[in-house]
């Protein structure tokens, strides 16, 4: 079965909320057959930021929404947007 990358957005869901904890959390709670590629912090404006994520998902039914579920029950995340979606690459050797 293929791999999917989603890169999402994630906006706090209050101004002082520890957005630097997101990533421990969901890699402790992410069902199984996800995972958090990379992420990196962004200024939004004045001292508040996002959080951009890359996460691996399997390419079957029901599984973006698995994933936007798991990353909206986390306290700190107030919306999130999905920007991209896009196959995984495989590297032949």
């Amino acid at each position: 079965m293929s791999k999917l990358v989603a890169r999402i957005k994630m906006l706090p869901s209050e101004s002082d909320a520890d957005i630097d904890s997101i990533p421990n959390i969901l890699k402790e709670t992410l069902p199984e057959g996800f995972k958090l590629l990379a992420h990196k912090k962004e200024p939004i404006a004045f001292g508040l930021y996002f959080l951009l994520a890359d996460f691996t998902l399997d390419d079957s039914e029901g599984q973006m929404e698995l994933l936007e579920e798991s990353i909206r029950k986390v306290e700190a995340v107030g919306e999130i947007e999905v920007i991209n979606v896009s196959r995984q690459s495989v590297s032949i050797k």
